[in-house]
């Protein structure tokens, strides 16, 4: 049954209406100002790689990695991506405790931009790179999904030119490839995921809407729609998908993680852009406070208000001591972050 959901202050159970998820515990900033970055953790470091600066151009692009300890509440810069080449939207996750970085696009002073086939294992303890078997498509503005603490699911994203269905697996152990049933959305790239046991939700981006006649160009368009795909621990190619809900309007680039059983969406903009965030449309895109969470049990969705901060801009949200963090992105006005926002999970999660 598809569930429509509105983005008005609509309390549904978690939290008082009109309260504030909590403020802010700490004051905590990387040390320069990053958007559009790959993070993850390890123990009680959070990880970012890549991404954009202030600058907002295509010069701004960077390959600089960033190191935050949550614990000492300490951030410091670490190496930097290993081949020197900045990217944007590149996604990272962790597997057997160690972080692996996945793909993004580089952009050159001509506006052209390429997806990134790399894939790269860090070793924290000596700030080293080393190379794995390369995605057979490369993607960018994808999700990256870990289940069983070994294999990698990468879902849909943009592929040079177009969005791409493709479920792309990396068996970590094996450093092996394979695919997996796709994606039974619209293709989409910014869109946000996250996953429980072996239930991922994938949850709105941006699709591509073909032009209307040969003379037309053809338009970017949120695409309003979560689906949750179950993934068969008989034969991890198959994958049951099948739409359960959607937010009006879409939402592009916000931040998931899961907890408590529940999958988490913060933040993102309902007005979808390249990388600069000024919308395809031409107005500047507004970041969004919105929390959302998706039971997966119950198979139902509920609305948590707000984050302390809006945001926008992300890859994904990381899950320290019962707390919600994110590393960079962009706040009001577009401006892009050096903020680490840490905020409470709910109670209610737990």
């Amino acid at each position: 049954m598809k569930l429509q959901f509105s983005l008005l202050l609509i309390c549904l159970g978690l939290v008082a209406c009109g309260a504030n998820l909590a403020h802010e515990e700490n004051q905590l900033f990387l040390p320069i100002p990053v958007s559009n970055n790959a993070v993850t953790l390890v123990g009680d470091t959070a990880l970012s790689f890549s991404g954009l600066l202030s600058g907002k151009s295509w010069s701004d692009v960077t390959d600089r990695a960033f190191a935050c300890d949550l614990a000492a509440q300490t951030c410091r810069e670490i190496a930097g991506l290993p081949d020197g080449i900045g990217r944007l939207a590149s996604v990272a996750v962790t597997v057997q405790g160690t972080p692996y970085i996945f793909g993004g696009y580089t952009v050159d002073k001509d506006g052209n931009e390429a997806s990134t086939p790399d894939v790269w294992r860090f070793d924290l303890a000596n700030e080293s790179y080393h190379s794995m078997a390369p995605m057979p498509v490369p993607v960018d503005d994808g999700v990256a999904l870990v289940y069983e603490d070994r294999y990698v699911f990468l879902v849909s994203g943009w592929h040079n030119t177009d969005n791409v269905d493709l479920v792309q697996v990396l068996d970590v152990q094996g450093n092996q490839w394979f695919t997996a049933t796709a994606f039974a959305g619209d293709p989409v790239f910014g869109h946000a995921a996250a996953i429980a046991g072996n239930v991922m939700l994938v949850c709105d981006g941006v699709k591509v809407v073909p032009p209307v006649d040969a003379q037309a160009r053809r338009t970017f368009e949120g695409s309003p729609a979560c689906w949750r795909g179950e993934i068969d621990v008989g034969d991890l190619t198959q994958i049951n998908w099948r739409q359960v809900g959607s937010f009006a309007p879409a939402h592009y680039r916000m931040a998931a993680a899961a907890h408590g059983g529940k999958i988490w969406l913060a933040g993102g903009t309902d007005n979808p852009y390249n990388y600069n965030g000024l919308g395809y449309d031409g107005v500047p895109s507004e970041a969004s406070a919105h929390v959302w969470n998706y039971d997966v049990a119950k198979d139902q969705f509920a609305i948590a208000t707000d984050k302390p901060m809006a945001s926008m801009d992300h890859r994904r949200m990381l899950v320290w001591n019962d707390k919600f963090v994110i590393l960079g992105g962009m706040g009001d006005d577009q401006t892009v972050t050096d903020k680490v926002q840490m905020f409470p999970v709910p109670a209610a999660s737990k």
